[in-house]
């Protein structure tokens, strides 16, 4: 009778052990928690998610199948258990890095920064955030994309006043975007009939019209894609942190501390998806008079509250300002129509600030962290490329979009 096998042996046995509702094996989810090996007999401890797991009796058999059949193993023995909370946080952890380590790939170049711009709940002007701040982006000189991830409650063609409806290249089969205002924009907006059309849509087809958005896109070389998301915690954030791994979240709130306590839940749900937070957007921070007077209409410290609780910047605080709605309504953004207003440049020091928090790829080089420093010593040389911009035959040039 051959010698039984060791613990690690049974360790790569229990390798093809498979849960398949993650996608996993059970020993890098973390499922293994106890392997005894006496007198040919091996006992092996499972902890699965929930006692009445509806894996269960095929996690087992399969268990039972693998370490059967390795020399010197006369019987098995599966001892199954319940989890703890922070057992299944872990697991869940693993299996959402997992998802994210073996998404399709999709049509955005894996350089491109990708933000998306979420909020815990309706009513904060997440979506006027994401236009103007995609358009200020873009007037420093990037090219920018804008995505409309609100699949059911889409308002990004209207805040812009785009007409263009989205068409497919007859040769490539890739759905082109419509270029507005300088920026490339796709949005189920531009498909349906009118913007009064209701979509009756659950979440699996809200994840489907995602995913195709990201695959099916000839989205071309982007600097930034920024993507206005759905309030809340739902399929379509969970889909995004699988879909596009390279994607960061900035939060936006208001002042009050209620919408502050909102807010963290979407940032929770990022975490825990592996989506980092870069920064968090508090608007209608307050109401500026001509005469320079300022008043906070809706409390004071939503925003830099929810900051310190991530650990993260707030990025602005942006005022209540007329002309910030006025141009969403009538599809005159206020960055382009009204540059003047305080609105358009709390979006452009936001643009700013996101930069440098999330700097182009080609900035975060080797090559560009050199040149960032020869720059900081000596001044900026020449043939040097100026932030975002390629050095070209010895003059620093900007993408345009």
């Amino acid at each position: 009778m051959p010698s039984p096998p060791s613990e690690e042996a049974i360790i790569e046995a229990l390798r093809g052990v498979f849960d398949p509702e993650l996608g996993s094996d059970v020993v890098d989810l973390g499922m293994v928690r106890e392997i005894t090996v006496e007198d040919g007999v091996v006992t092996v401890g499972l902890a699965l998610t929930i006692a009445e797991c509806p894996m269960r009796s095929q996690i087992e058999n399969d268990t039972v199948r693998k370490v059967k059949a390795m020399p010197g193993v006369q019987d098995v023995i599966v001892r199954t258990r319940a989890m703890t909370k922070t057992q299944r946080t872990e697991l869940m952890n693993v299996a959402r890095r997992r998802a994210r380590d073996n998404a399709a790939p999709t049509q955005v170049n894996p350089t491109t920064r990708a933000i998306a711009v979420g909020s815990g709940k309706g009513g904060v002007g997440k979506s006027s955030v994401s236009v103007n701040l995609a358009l200020a982006i873009s007037h420093l000189g990037y090219r920018v994309g804008l995505l409309d991830a609100d699949i059911w409650g889409f308002s990004i063609p209207r805040m812009l006043g785009a007409g263009a409806r989205i068409e497919a290249d007859a040769e490539t089969r890739l759905m082109q975007p419509v270029h507005v205002l300088g920026i490339k924009v796709v949005s189920t907006g531009l498909i349906v009939e009118s913007e009064e059309t209701a979509l009756m849509w659950r979440g699996l087809m809200l994840s489907k019209a995602l995913e195709q958005f990201l695959q099916q896109v000839a989205w071309g070389d982007l600097d930034y894609l920024v993507i206005d998301m759905p309030p809340g915690t739902g399929d379509i954030q969970m889909a995004l942190s699988r879909m596009l791994p390279q994607a960061e979240m900035v939060v936006v709130t208001t002042p009050p501390k209620n919408a502050q306590k909102v807010a963290i839940r979407v940032a929770d749900m990022a975490r825990r998806s592996a989506m980092p937070v870069v920064g968090v957007v508090e608007n209608m921070s307050y109401f500026e008079t001509p005469e320079g007077r300022r008043y906070e209409v809706f409390g004071h410290g939503g925003g830099r509250e929810l900051a310190d609780s991530l650990g993260v910047p707030l990025i602005v605080r942006i005022p209540l300002d007329p002309a910030l709605g006025a141009g969403a309504d009538e599809g005159h953004p206020v960055v382009v129509a009204r540059p003047e207003r305080p609105a358009s440049a709390a979006f452009a020091d936001a643009a700013r600030r996101l930069v440098e928090l999330v700097p182009p790829a080609d900035a975060e080089t080797c090559t560009g962290r050199i040149a960032k420093l020869l720059s900081a010593l000596q001044g900026p040389p020449n043939d040097l490329p100026a932030p975002g911009g390629h050095a070209v035959g010895g003059a620093a040039t900007r993408h345009q979009p």
